[in-house]
């Protein structure tokens, strides 16, 4: 199983984002998949997830102003972030729900 993030960087306060997330090695669309952050000094949190059937659930603060989204197609998981806060500054990795393996990560840095 191979995950590669991508789409993260600098944004100020209030900015938007879409991170994604390519996936190989596996049976995408019969794959549980989420997304993770940690930032710095800080544990790593889940942030969204969304399972095989698109069903989705969030963390409670990114109720709202995160999206998760995937394109069985296209072997691809997304995240939309918006009204992003300076608390959202994390490095942000896309995993697999059975066998936990996560991608890199890509850094998402927001600024006043």
């Amino acid at each position: 199983v191979q995950l590669v993030e991508s789409g993260g960087g600098s944004v100020q306060a209030g900015g938007s984002l879409r991170l994604s997330c390519t996936a190989s090695g596996l049976t995408f669309e019969d794959s549980d998949m989420g997304w993770y952050r940690q930032a710095p000094g800080k544990e790593r949190e889940g942030v969204a997830h969304i399972g095989a059937a698109g069903n989705s659930h969030y963390a409670d603060s990114e109720k709202g102003r995160f999206t998760i989204s995937r394109d069985n197609a296209k072997n691809m998981l997304y995240l939309d972030l918006s009204s992003l806060q300076i608390e959202d500054t994390a490095m942000y990795y896309c995993a697999e729900g059975h066998t936990g393996v996560r991608g890199p990560g890509t850094l998402v840095t927001v600024s006043s």
